[in-house]
């Protein structure tokens, strides 16, 4: 299969929706389509999954598949195609040693985006609602290598409806800019979507309570917040953050999302809080990924799958990672939940050896 006829074979499957059925065997030929492709042409995986024994003729299921440890994309070039032809390289923010960076490449982000779209759509906007997106975040003019802001500009442009904007530049947070938005959204009783990273929202409510400033958004408004909790200067605990956009914003636990992604990754996890309330279901925290991905909880040093309830490490594999690799072992714990799982945090202790195993072992196979 040559990567157009792989390209075109994803996108088909994306385009079903994540309403289509969790097909086992289609998702399951597919993902041996794509190892197939990423063992032939991306040298340092090959290595691996030859020092593993598992090759496209050997490997029948897609839980078999070699995953490579997050920290590798610090360490080594992982792409089918030369970094050269990339469309896009997104880097991963590299606050601690700016030198190792890890990096995606994409040859072409027309399976980004629709992935993207339509698992946005489900889970951001499951009632159809059409709203101007207010974003706490730079765009991609001012961080060209930022998976996140290319996320939020294709959210923006895709769904955004008249007022939407950016409301972050290279200057910081344009608090002012902000707050007129949500003043003016009051004022007309139009519902509008926040989007943007969680410490970004953290630091306008830091503007707000300096000001002593309050909102109440018209119902259908919305929040999607997405990054960690911990900030430059200190942290702050989920609940407490989602009690205060209650407070400041006026807008219901039932109508706020957390998104978790990563650079490494094509796709995107939510929150199933507003798609659930949609639907008219009972409320529920957990987090689920597309049908073209699959997650796994696993023991680190022996790659096990941890029984139902018990904490481990999330492996996820992503069927619109085609130019890199699919399945990626993360540095974060989890635990089953519903029909995704909960996350918990960093991964610490014997998990956090585990995975240091996982990067020498890639690092020892690839660089050979």
């Amino acid at each position: 299969m040559d990567t157009a006829e792989l390209d075109r074979a994803i996108l088909e499957f994306i385009a079903r929706g994540v309403e289509q059925p969790r097909d086992e065997e289609v998702f399951n030929a597919l993902a041996l389509r794509l190892f197939a492709h990423q063992f032939a042409h991306n040298l340092p995986y090959r290595r691996l999954c030859q020092r593993r024994g598992r090759t496209p003729a050997t490997v029948s299921d897609w839980r078999q598949i070699p995953s490579v440890p997050i920290g590798a994309f610090k360490e080594l070039t992982l792409a089918c195609e030369p970094p050269d032809q990339a469309v896009a390289v997104f880097m991963t923010s590299g606050t601690t040693h700016k030198e190792r960076r890890g990096k995606a490449y994409h040859t072409t982000l027309e399976i980004y985006d629709a992935s993207m779209r339509v698992n946005f759509a489900a889970h951001v906007l499951p009632d159809g609602a059409g709203l101007p997106l207010l974003i706490l975040f730079p765009p991609p003019t001012v961080l060209p290598h930022s998976s996140l802001s290319h996320y939020l500009a294709v959210a923006l442009e895709s769904f955004g409806a008249d007022g939407s904007g950016w409301f972050m530049d290279e200057k910081g947070l344009d608090g002012a800019g902000f707050r007129e938005a949500l003043r003016t959204a009051e004022g007309a009783g139009r519902p509008v979507g926040l989007l943007g990273a969680s410490f970004a929202f953290v630091h306008f409510l830091d503007y707000c309570a300096e000001r002593g400033l309050r909102f109440r958004l018209p119902p259908g408004s919305r929040l999607m917040d997405t990054g960690g909790f911990k900030g430059r200067s200190r942290e702050i605990g989920r609940a407490d953050l989602y009690r205060q956009f209650g407070e400041t914003f006026g807008i219901p636990e039932t109508h706020t999302v957390n998104m978790y992604g990563m650079t490494e990754f094509s796709i995107q996890f939510y929150d199933v809080t507003l798609r659930r309330h949609a639907a008219g279901q009972p409320p529920a925290h957990f987090k689920v990924g597309p049908p073209w991905s699959r997650t796994r909880i696993i023991d680190p040093e022996t790659a096990a799958d941890k029984p139902a309830g018990e904490v481990g490490v999330l492996l996820h594999l992503d069927l619109a990672n085609r130019n890199t690799v699919s399945a990626i072992l993360t540095e974060d714990l989890g635990r089953a939940e519903g029909d995704g799982f909960e996350l918990l945090g960093r991964v610490q202790g014997a998990e956090a050896r585990g995975c240091s195993m996982a990067i020498d072992e890639f690092l020892s196979a690839a660089r050979r």
